[in-house]
């Protein structure tokens, strides 16, 4: 699983340009389960277990990850962007970006220090203050590798440190894929459906699709969500904490989980030593606001993976938090596929 997360993480693909990443799914799984890709761009695959399910389920995980996008070029040749989900602009300057189709290497920089004035001396610069210096002397020679509208993506390696901590861009959510792809390669106990979304980023739009053809009984939307465990801060507002297992929520800004699910899914960890948490905060959202809507509605849960720096080039995942979601999210397939919710 962590092969397949470092290959995934390194690969670029913000919402609706997730095309590589799904050659590299593809490439993972047709020889394994049947697939199709739909309107949309997601991967529906069926894998065939040892029984016939009595409900459908489904797995989905989102391929696509925060970026940016070229909207102008300057006439001294910088480039001016805008974001592609949620990305902090705190986090966006002095980065290392790979831009376009020709992968061009660029920095994003903002005005000197010693030119600002006011509050643009103690306040992060926003989007619209910033660039990309892609080392062009003007505007024709940026054109010669860059057009408007390519995509951009954080530059960054795949490195573990510590004890069991990976740092790379894009955990979010080639963590659930990666789950999903070990989950393909074992044998089942029952058919399941994995759903590989598109554009989840920019408001759950792949989900909508998939959860619509797919029509499960039961989904489970793997993620990965903020961590917070950080210096100078405590308590509640930690969100949840590396190291201790697999995140479920009752509830975050899209989705009010179903109770007996929630309960379901803390009483099979304890009762089969998997390590599991719940978001002490509010916050957030994923693929599940769209699901639980569709189609009548659909018994729907998330199962997190806690990631410090979140929506960055530089997030951090500990490795005994995706042993504890993968074997859950096993678990839980097998006990949804028999009508088992508790």
């Amino acid at each position: 699983m962590i092969d397949y997360l470092k290959e995934l993480c390194l690969i670029d693909g913000i919402s609706g340009r997730e095309d590589k990443v799904r050659e590299y799914i593809i490439s993972k799984i047709k020889d394994k389960c049947e697939y199709n890709i739909d309107p949309m761009g997601n991967v529906i695959a069926l894998k065939k277990g040892r029984n016939e399910a009595k409900k459908k389920v489904m797995l989905s995980a989102h391929m696509d990850e925060v970026g940016y996008i070229v909207t102008y070029i300057c006439d001294n040749g910088f480039l001016k962007f805008t974001n592609v989900g949620g990305v902090d602009s705190k986090v966006t300057l002095g980065n290392i970006v790979t831009v376009g189709e020709n992968g061009v290497k660029g920095v994003i920089g903002s005005k000197a220090i010693h030119l600002c004035h006011g509050d643009e001396e103690t306040t992060a610069p926003k989007l619209d203050k910033l660039y990309i210096d892609i080392g062009a002397k003007d505007k024709e020679d940026a054109e010669k590798c860059i057009e408007i509208g390519d995509s951009v993506h954080f530059s960054s390696d795949f490195v573990s440190f510590g004890k069991n901590k990976i740092k790379a861009k894009a955990i979010d959510d080639r963590f659930g894929c990666a789950i999903m792809l070990k989950m393909i390669d074992s044998e089942l106990e029952f058919d399941t459906y994995f759903a590989f979304l598109v554009q989840e980023e920019v408001g759950c739009r792949g989900a909508s699709a998939a959860a619509f053809s797919v029509k499960p009984d039961y989904a489970i939307v793997l993620e990965a969500t903020t961590a917070a465990d950080v210096a100078f801060v405590d308590g509640a507002d930690s969100v949840c904490r590396q190291g201790e297992g697999a995140v479920v929520s009752f509830m975050d800004r899209s989705t009010l989980y179903n109770r007996d699910m929630f309960k379901g899914a803390f009483k099979l960890a304890k009762d089969n030593n998997i390590k599991i948490q719940t978001k002490t905060t509010v916050a957030g959202g994923n693929d599940a606001g769209a699901i639980h809507k569709s189609n009548g509605g659909i018994y729907t849960i998330a199962v997190s993976l806690p990631c410090r720096y979140i929506h960055s080039a530089t997030s951090v995942a500990d490795r005994e938090d995706m042993k504890s979601c993968y074997e859950l999210a096993v678990l839980l397939a097998e006990n949804y596929a028999q009508d088992k919710i508790s």
